[in-house]
């Protein structure tokens, strides 16, 4: 792999050929042979020197910065392996094989200092220490942040069946998590999932820089009709240019889409080895593979002598055959990740998205956030999503009940239960990726929204032990618009939040008893 100013924005396959040189130079199709490096030779960077001469330094450590894009400052790094005494550094306009300073090695030789450097893609970047993950990798989807969170410096997976949404939970990931740097692998995806990536990267406006995504993003982009030599690779060549960042001190989020297109590779290349094969032909092998990749996650503090934290979170598509996850992949990856939001077709097809199933999934960071939520969005976040959690639990056993004996069996508190969990399900967890305000939601967003249902069913219940009709009650004109606030914009959101909680006060206290029969 070749490391340094150029890697932000680029546009790669999986053996780091950048395509849009490739498309200048010889047009749309790959030919066999061409060889086009990954950095620009040409192009000279504005580098600015942070040490000095006579500086004891370790690799890893930060000689200077490059204005890399409008977002992105690059930390070059002094190579590791070139421990010693700087001898000369200077700052100026350098290509990236220009010298900009001597390093004097502790064995007395003295090295050049360039801006490019090279690691092999196999092998993990050095670090002082892993550290315990304690914030969380805010995604903007409520399902995912509310439910099952993933810490930054985390390891998820999505599995699901074709058609459940897996890469349009990558592609929102993608775009709205609160990671510094996005590295998207396209591993054996169709083309046209990729097109929709390279179409709208670039025109989409990130919310905290206000420029393009792609002045934050590297993109891999190894489609299905390209050779599987290099599907196989792809996904080291992400994670290389992920922990080249996440050692400069920045937060990486690598999206690999999907992780079951190169177990597939694997499989193809392990049988033209002649190499025995294990379950389903994947080579005995396939477990050790993943847990190797997936295990290149966490929250480090990086090479060199300054204490320099950085985190890698690593989010694996799963895409098992007949959306059995039963299969081998599925299951070496379920023994690695920590969060599993399972896709559901049937939430799918009944057009709820994202199509994450609340009884299936899981988060094993709930209890490392819940701290870091209850401090820094609000006291009662952990109470209210442990409401939440319930009610969604109580209203499958509920509808076991009504599938036997029907709904008129079931008392008014069950059925407000019911009514209540309707409301989480269809106004809180369903969100639209292609809408404008609900395709991202703010963690103060999510909490107001979380207490305004939860303010219903609480009132309702005081209504229904007053005497109120449960019939009255779902059909309060509140309702409405308690399901509509997720489509409100973020700062009109507290004075939208008080006067929907006042006319639920209002309504519910104005339900009376009906007259006894």
């Amino acid at each position: 792999m070749e490391l340094g100013p150029g890697l932000i924005g680029s546009i790669y396959d999986g053996i780091q050929r950048p395509l849009d040189k490739i498309k200048q130079k010889i047009g749309t199709n790959l030919k066999r042979g061409i060889d086009v490096p990954a950095l620009d030779r040409e192009k000279k960077w504005s580098f600015q020197a942070t040490a000095k001469a006579g500086d004891q330094l370790k690799g890893g450590d930060i000689l200077g910065t490059v204005q890399e894009s409008d977002v992105v400052v690059h930390k070059v790094m002094l190579p590791i392996g070139y421990d010693g005494e700087i001898i000369e550094i200077n700052s100026g306009e350098f290509t990236v094989l220009d010298a900009i300073g001597k390093v004097k090695k502790a064995d007395g030789s003295e090295q050049e200092i360039i801006m490019l450097q090279k690691w092999p893609v196999r092998r993990g970047r050095p670090y002082q220490k892993k550290v315990p993950p304690t914030e969380p990798l805010i995604t903007g989807q409520r399902v995912i942040d509310t439910l099952f969170p993933i810490a930054m410096g985390g390891v998820g997976a999505v599995p699901g069946p074709f058609g459940s949404g897996k890469t349009v939970v990558q592609h929102q990931l993608a775009k709205w998590t609160n990671a510094e740097i996005v590295v998207y692998i396209g591993c054996g995806e169709r083309g046209n999932e990729m097109t929709d990536v390279l179409n709208e990267f670039p025109h989409i406006k990130d919310p905290k820089t206000g420029k393009t995504l792609m002045e934050r993003t590297v993109l891999i982009a190894n489609t299905s009709d390209m050779p599987v030599a290099a599907r196989e690779a792809s996904v080291y060549t992400g994670v290389t240019i992920a922990e080249y960042f996440r050692d400069m001190g920045y937060s990486v989020a690598l999206m690999a889409d999907s992780t079951s297109r190169w177990a597939e590779a694997l499989r193809e290349m392990s049988g033209r080895l002649e190499e025995m094969p294990g379950e389903e032909g994947y080579p005995a092998y396939l477990a050790s593979r993943l847990a190797s990749f997936y295990e290149r996650a966490g929250v480090v503090t990086a090479a060199g002598s300054e204490d320099r934290k950085g985190a890698l979170s690593i989010i694996g598509a799963v895409s098992p055959p007949g959306g059995d996850i039963s299969e081998p992949v599925s299951q070496a990856t379920l023994r690695i990740v920590k969060v599993f939001w399972g896709l559901d077709s049937a939430l799918a097809y009944s057009r709820h998205f994202p199509a994450i199933n609340w009884l299936t999934s899981y988060s094993l960071y709930l209890d490392t956030l819940e701290d870091w939520m209850d401090g820094n969005v609000a006291k009662d976040w952990k109470q209210l999503r442990e409401r939440v959690s319930r009610l969604l639990q109580e209203e499958a056993e509920l509808d076991e009940i009504v599938k036997l004996v029907g709904m008129d069996a079931l008392s008014s508190n069950d059925r407000l239960k019911l009514e209540v969990s309707r409301s989480i399900r269809e106004d809180y967890l369903h969100q639209d990726a292609f809408h404008d305000v609900d395709t991202y939601t703010s963690l103060t967003k999510q909490h107001y929204m979380l207490r305004l249902v939860l303010a219903f069913y609480d009132f309702g219940m005081k209504a229904l032990e007053n005497g109120a009709d449960i019939n009255k009650l779902s059909m309060l004109p509140v309702r409405e618009r308690i399901g509509r606030i997720k489509y409100v914009l973020e700062d009109e959101v507290p004075a939208e939040y008080e006067s929907i909680y006042a006319q639920i006060q209002e309504e519910t206290s104005h339900l009376k008893a009906e007259e006894e029969v």
